[in-house]
């Protein structure tokens, strides 16, 4: 089910699916933003490919998150004013695609540089675009502000959600949060 019994909540499966991504998009940004700047060493060597098979690892979740959404619709909004509802799909709709397009565009911006992305070690992806320097700058330039628009984005979604907790006190966040036992339960 998409929902608890209670049909206010969203699945575990859709919940672990979300905190997932937001993990993964935090250290590959993290791992990014620290990648950059080192002197071409093994060390950066890695790091570039981790940042490639977390980038490949959140567009396959993005997928299976879609997946699960078209087949389990997200419970009802809480009540808000129209705007609000339609700024939180506007938001929804556009981080999704991000999610998507990100990766893609640090895929062709490494296929552009030459660089195949070999997910995980072992499953070699195949080049999307000709290696072309002039090309791999645009493409990394574009893989940059989509991720600045990325950033953005969640800095709303986060700001929203805890808008809708503490002033609001309504339960948009917490329908999202992994269910916690309460002090003294077993089991």
């Amino acid at each position: 089910m998409a929902v608890d019994e209670t049909g206010v909540r969203y699945s575990s499966a859709a919940i672990a699916l979300h905190w997932l991504t937001a993990v993964l998009i935090v250290a590959n940004v993290t791992l990014g933003l620290s990648m950059v700047p080192l002197p071409i060493i093994p060390r950066k060597l890695q790091w570039y490919a981790w940042h490639k098979w977390i980038g490949i690892t959140v567009f396959l979740l993005t997928c299976a998150r879609l997946g699960w959404r078209w087949i389990y619709p997200a419970p009802p909004p809480v009540a808000m004013p129209e705007w609000q509802r339609r700024a939180a799909e506007v938001t929804q709709m556009l981080m999704y695609a991000l999610l998507l397009a990100i990766p893609v565009s640090g895929w062709l911006y490494s296929s552009a540089t030459g660089v195949q992305v070999v997910y995980l070690g072992l499953v070699p992806l195949p080049d999307l675009v000709p290696a072309d320097k002039a090309l791999a700058g645009v493409l990394k330039g574009t893989h940059v502000a989509l991720n600045f628009a990325l950033f953005a984005l969640v800095c709303v979604h986060t700001a929203a959600a805890l808008k809708h907790h503490f002033v609001d006190r309504d339960p948009a966040l917490m329908r999202m949060l992994p269910r916690t036992r309460p002090k003294g339960s077993i089991g």
